[in-house]
């Protein structure tokens, strides 16, 4: 799994314009079974996408569709987890 990390590069207002975009974007890797979690960050400076990825390079590869990221709003930071503990510590992505 990838946690990636986004950091906001424009003010929140001009982000939230976007949001409907980014959620849509986040429904569609959920729905392939690729995002696990997701969330804004408190203070909202930035948000967190679990992906249920193997490699950073497809992390990365898939955060680039994100519209935040397209349109220069966000950018993200990998880093890879692997979760021993807890609900998520026998996840499996779905088939």
């Amino acid at each position: 799994m990838y946690l990636m990390i986004s950091t906001y590069l424009a003010p929140l207002d001009e982000v939230d314009r976007a949001r409907d975009d980014h959620l849509a974007f986040l429904a569609g890797l959920e729905g392939r079974g690729l995002a696990v979690s997701a969330g804004r960050r408190n203070p909202p400076v930035g948000g967190i996408v679990l992906l249920a990825v193997d490699t950073e390079a497809e992390a990365r590869e898939l955060m680039a569709d994100d519209p935040y990221v397209q349109r220069g709003l966000a950018e993200y930071a990998a880093e890879g987890w692997t979760p021993a503990r807890g609900v998520l510590a026998d996840w499996r992505r779905p088939a």
